[in-house]
């Protein structure tokens, strides 16, 4: 078939007939989908005269290092090129999890990383350089992708949608630790099942919809479920696979077939058999890699093959995390073979993003998992390397084969994109922060406009920012940095300074590694960026950190958080083991005792906590934990849990609570929609000083309370 070289007129289209000496001439008009047909003949023509497709060279950077990949997969490009389909063309959307920029070997960035499905996909369809995520970390961004909504309108900003606590809007805490200018916003931890979502829209119009891997945008009753999937495998919550990739796992009701299978092989396999049982109807595969988040564990056979190819010289320098990357992309290719084999590549568009920067906090072989080189950055920051993501579309009819394109694009912008494609309308009372980008697709100029990343939140990583702002438009960056000019108050008249907020100015096209701050050069540039800002966020009616009225900038900041292995310490520095007190294991640089009947804390610094494993037994939630303490320390306090599930304390089984280190007695009740609990940790401050703990009871489903202080 020939493609329209001028899709505003119309065109002549040529289509074989196979087995036969005559073609069908089809006289079309493509200003967009769907296509208007204006008349269609048949000639007696020789098919060996018919005009042939046009060839667009590929674009593509060489591979560095295809001649030694291990397990190289080879495919056979299809052009897009295609008849005009008699149904509906199905959707298979793949989304990697924390694959950066420079972890494929898409973009020319990387020497380690072999991605030949990847670049088979990319033959098929067209990459996109500038594309990005919502958010530089998960949950947002899937928000995203499933709402064409920016996470500010959501009000899911932080990836804990895993947590117990249910919270459908974000607001901002009554107070914040010294050290912090402003008081934090709390994320919404499950996304709205209100929402119309892209599966729900597309099961409106007929198509089955499957959900295989990640999800982590919350637990029952806001499962994929409850947002328009007709299946949800293995209906995990978690930010990661339970347990690890290589088997066995730990999800509830989720077994491994053999000894050792790799879960993104079994999803792999689960979202191909998905596709066989509905061949014969329109579908929407959501096939959400649980590749390469943490933790970081692969097949022992392909790290070893990628051991011999590290380069210690190298910023990615990780085996382990290669491996990851290669299971990623041989399940990338198993849906491209599936799609072959069953005859549907032609009647299939297929999408692969990534929902944020490479991770280059974590430690994986001694070293961090990856690089995103060369740009600054990486997963839970707002620079480049946290949010800029590899992206592919393969859309038959719409994407020239081996084609790229610059235009800036960003997650949210795939549902009104796939509607449009598909002809169908978003419903009318779902507000879009988004835009169709069907113009870049047919390798037109895209208006995009200003593009907003919100982020209210700090993570202690590399390169990290205070809770956050951006605006993209053109070749400028504005980041602005909330209450980053907040001053305590003072005795004395002085006014406080007429500009709140700090601001960092890149332009990309020179600086992509965003290492010239260009703000003092352009006032009026950052004034009207951020008066841009201003309209987004009241647009989107964003909650959005408030200045912290008990800052005090002399106060330690936190330290970074990084895994990086410690320079060799001397022994002494290092944190005694923790001891036990009659039910309470503690940690070595802290001392309690029973003062009456309060238990008291003395920490020495580091991290003081007390766990307990010594619950009442057979008992059933939800949960509810109930404390009454005081506080003279400071830092962060936090709630521990483990369940059956989940038998290890973990940052991702935790909730946070608001403790003023006052030396007031304050009551908390935290709430644990948990089936089980195995064990209780209490972190009351990262810091020295004395906790007094009056009461600590857990209360169950049948409200009943088990004081743990006996």
């Amino acid at each position: 078939m020939a493609e329209p070289s001028e899709p505003d007129q119309a065109q002549d289209v040529i289509v074989d007939l196979p087995g036969n000496d005559r073609v069908i001439h089809v006289r079309v008009h493509l200003p967009n989908r769907p296509v208007d047909i204006l008349a269609i003949t048949v000639e007696t023509i020789p098919a060996a005269d018919a005009p042939a497709a046009p060839v667009v060279p590929s674009k593509l950077p060489p591979q560095q290092n295809a001649d030694a990949a291990p397990e190289e997969c080879a495919g056979t490009a299809v052009g897009a090129n295609a008849a005009v389909p008699t149904r509906p063309l199905n959707v298979v959307l793949i989304l990697a999890d924390d694959l950066g920029w420079s972890d494929t070997s898409l973009m020319g960035t990387s020497r380690l990383h072999t991605t030949p499905n990847l670049r088979r996909l990319a033959e098929r369809g067209m990459l996109f350089t500038n594309a990005y995520a919502a958010s530089p970390l998960c949950s947002p961004t899937r928000a995203s992708i499933l709402t064409g909504q920016n996470p500010a309108r959501i009000g899911i900003t932080a990836p804990n949608c895993h947590l117990p606590m249910v919270r459908l809007k974000p607001s901002v805490r009554d107070n914040s630790a010294p050290n912090s200018p402003t008081l934090a916003v709390d994320s919404a931890t499950r996304l709205d099942a209100k929402r119309v979502s892209l599966a729900t829209r597309l099961s409106d119009a007929g198509y089955a919809t499957g959900h295989f891997g990640k999800w982590h945008l919350g637990h029952a009753p806001y499962t994929p479920l409850e947002h328009g999937f007709d299946i949800d495998i293995p209906n995990h919550p978690g930010p990661g696979p339970a347990g690890s990739f290589v088997a066995p796992w730990k999800f509830r009701d989720f077994t491994e077939r053999t000894p050792g299978e790799h879960i993104e092989d079994r999803m792999g396999d689960e979202a191909v058999a998905w596709i066989e049982r509905h061949q014969d109807q329109p579908f929407f595969l959501n096939y959400w890699q649980f590749s390469v988040h943490a933790p970081f564990d692969a097949k022992p056979e392909l790290i070893e093959a990628y051991r011999s190819r590290i380069d210690p010289q190298d910023e990615q320098r990780s085996p382990t995390y290669a491996a990851m990357v290669h299971s990623l992309d041989e399940n990338v290719g198993k849906m491209l073979d599936a799609l072959d084999r069953l005859g549907l590549t032609d009647q299939t568009a297929v999408i692969f993003y990534s929902d944020n920067g490479g991770n280059m906090y974590d430690q994986v072989d001694g070293t961090t998992p990856t690089s995103n080189r060369p740009l600054r950055g990486g997963k839970a920051t707002l620079y480049e390397g946290g949010i800029r993501v590899p992206a592919i579309f393969a859309w038959p009819g719409v994407t020239a084969p081996a084609s790229r394109s610059d235009a800036r694009i960003q997650s949210t912008d795939l549902y009104p994109t796939v509607l449009h494609l598909l002809g169908l309308d978003p419903t009318p009372d779902h507000p879009l922060d988004s835009i169709d980008i069907t113009p870049a697709l047919q390798g037109e100029p895209l208006d995009r406009g200003p593009m907003f990343t919100y982020f209210p939140h700090q993570v202690q990583v590399p390169d990290n920012l205070p809770p956050a702002v951006s605006v993209h438009r053109d070749h400028w960056k504005l980041i602005r940095l909330f209450h980053a000019n907040h001053e305590p108050a003072t005795t004395n008249d002085e006014p406080p300074p007429l500009e709140p907020h700090a601001y960092r100015l890149y332009h990309l096209k020179d600086d992509i590694g965003e290492r010239h701050d260009r703000s003092a050069e352009h006032p009026e540039l950052v004034r009207e960026l951020d008066e841009l800002i201003d309209r987004f966020l009241e647009a989107t009616a964003a909650v959005v950190p408030l200045p912290n009225p008990r800052y005090d900038p002399t106060a330690p900041p936190p330290p970074p958080r990084t895994r990086r292995p410690a320079a060799s310490a001397p022994p002494a520095s290092r944190p005694a083991p923790p001891r036990k007190i009659g039910r309470w294991n503690v940690s070595g640089d802290t001392s309690l005792e029973r003062v009456g009947e309060t238990l008291k804390l003395i920490s020495k610094g580091g991290d003081p906590w007390i766990a307990t494993t010594d619950l009442p037994q057979d008992l059933r939630g939800p949960f509810r934990v109930r404390l009454r303490l005081r506080s003279t320390a400071a830092g962060p306090a936090m709630l521990y849990y483990r369940t059956t599930e989940h038998p290890q304390f973990h940052r991702d089984q935790t909730v946070r609570f608001d403790l003023r280190h006052d030396g007031t007695w304050q009551d908390h009740e935290i709430q644990l929609p948990l089936p089980d609990l195995q064990a209780l940790r209490l972190d009351p401050a990262t810091a020295a000083g004395e906790v007094q703990i009056q009461e600590f009871q857990l209360i169950d489903n049948n409200n009943h309370p088990h004081s743990l202080l006996r």
